[in-house]
């Protein structure tokens, strides 16, 4: 039994791969290599850093002693000076060696952006698995006709699968976006206690092309082509408010997604996967209740109000750095990413299984479409030589009479009301060979056709294994 407080994103949410990304070890050990790197660059660049110093360093990167650094850092208070300290004592040739020329930021800042990179990656593939899969779904039913809503109200007819590529094209979005982050993130490197590189240059006796060179070694170590222009003591959090709000859109396309299919199941039209033993409610046996999109609603309300957190420390960040951004990003950063992949991991689970009720989707078809078909009917009388404006008037009295009879719990009778009428020029059999929902479905099928071919590059390159959501 557990005693102590553990976060719903490690133990319910998020995948094992991201969890382990942004625990302790993978920190620490990204803080080892970056200055096992350091001092390679150094050594080649003309310092006094032998190989054999370089080697112990490297030998050593995974052989982490916590408990050193924990007691370490209540004596010190320095969370990087007491790893610094327990690095020393496995690796005691390189003690004297280890950090220089270097700040703090250097290995918080650029471990942070490391595993940024790879936590952005990776969210990409989790989202290319929601467009792929969407893609399918909207394919399928790109034909199949149903009521379209505005306002919640009942609209023109759109098709299951036009409705779908609304949700298809803010992910499209998404993924746009996220490109262009990972695209445009780089590499602090080593720039010195305020960016100005002074102890570096005194290092390399005021050589700034070592110091160039130096740089571009450690990037591409980390797989980065070059470093940011300039820096402070910390690369700009402009960058990490740029991360969180990529998060929060794909958190605001998930959340619209999962309530238009809450809205949906609530009309029995549409469900999401509802297990063979699973149970709905603890009091109400019958209950099928929609609550991996509920959760996606709710993750995506933190994730989004989360993002506030990255502007807010982006904006009060006081000349070349302030220590006020430590804490929260500890927590706001990580959590993030988390959070943004237990969206996708349940957007995945969802868009894989999604259950259409064609029969409850006929049913409303069939209830709504006489009015959806009202101005063709009017079209097809003026064809017999009946007034546009007589005709309008007519419709709209028996439209009104039939909804007034559907509001006290009767059937839609709209076409009967016509057809019991002697001023309106068409029978009911003649009606009811307009009321094909074929013919008020406009370009839906086209439009999802282009969409999903438009999204092929991205859907072929997809992995298709979607997440399996165990609670």
């Amino acid at each position: 039994m557990n005693d102590t407080y553990t976060s719903p994103f490690s133990q319910r949410y998020a995948s094992k791969y991201m969890t382990e990304l942004f625990s302790p070890y993978t920190r620490i050990k990204t803080w080892r290599k970056l200055w096992t790197s350091l001092a390679a660059a150094q050594s080649k660049l003309g310092l006094n850093i032998t190989e054999q110093q370089v080697k112990e360093l490297r030998d050593n990167i995974e052989n982490i002693d916590f408990e050193c650094a924990k007691q370490r850092e209540k004596q010190v208070r320095h969370d990087v000076m007491a790893h610094i300290y327990a690095y020393s004592q496995v690796a005691p040739s390189a003690a004297g060696i280890i950090h220089l020329g270097a700040t703090s930021c250097f290995v918080t800042d650029n471990a942070d952006l490391v595993i940024y990179r790879d936590a952005l990656i990776y969210i990409r593939n989790e989202l290319k698995k929601v467009i792929a899969n969407l893609c399918d779904f909207a394919t399928e039913y790109k034909s199949t006709p149903t009521l379209g809503y505005t306002h919640y109200q009942p609209a023109q007819l759109v098709t299951v699968g036009k409705r779908a590529s609304l949700w298809l094209q803010d992910f499209m979005f998404d993924y746009d976006e996220l490109n262009f982050v990972i695209e445009n993130l780089k590499f602090r490197g080593c720039q010195g206690t305020t960016g100005s590189c002074a102890s570096l240059l005194e290092l390399f006796g005021g050589n700034s092309e070592k110091i160039k060179e130096l740089n571009k070694m450690i990037a591409n170590d980390f797989g980065f082509e070059e470093c940011y222009d300039v820096c402070s003591q910390t690369y700009s959090r402009k960058v990490d408010s740029r991360i969180l709000n990529v998060l929060s859109a794909i958190a605001q396309s998930a959340s619209k997604m999962a309530n238009d299919i809450r809205l949906l199941q609530h009309d029995r039209l549409l469900f999401e996967p509802f297990e063979k033993d699973q149970i709905g409610s603890s009091a109400m046996p019958y209950k099928r209740n929609p609550m991996r999109c509920e959760r996606i609603c709710s993750l995506s309300r933190y994730l989004m109000t989360n993002s506030q957190n990255a502007s807010s420390t982006a904006a009060v960040q006081w000349l070349e750095r302030t220590l006020d951004d430590s804490a929260i990003r500890r927590i706001s950063m990580p959590e993030g990413f988390l959070c943004a992949d237990a969206i996708l991991r349940l957007a995945q689970n969802v868009t894989s299984n999604l259950v259409v009720n064609e029969n409850a989707v006929n049913k409303k078809l069939k209830e709504y479409l006489p009015f959806i078909a009202t101005e063709n009917l009017m079209m097809e009388g003026v064809k017999k030589g009946a007034s546009r404006q007589e005709l309008h008037a007519i419709i709209r009295e028996c439209s009104l009479k039939a909804i007034d009879d559907m509001d006290n719990g009767l059937e839609c009778n709209l076409l009967s009301l016509l057809a019991n009428r002697e001023d309106f020029p068409l029978d009911k059999e003649q009606m009811e060979d307009i009321l094909d929902p074929m013919l008020y479905i406009g370009l839906s099928a086209k439009q999802v056709e282009d969409l999903v071919e438009k999204l092929k590059p991205i859907t072929d390159s997809a992995d298709r294994n979607n997440a399996q959501i165990d609670v």
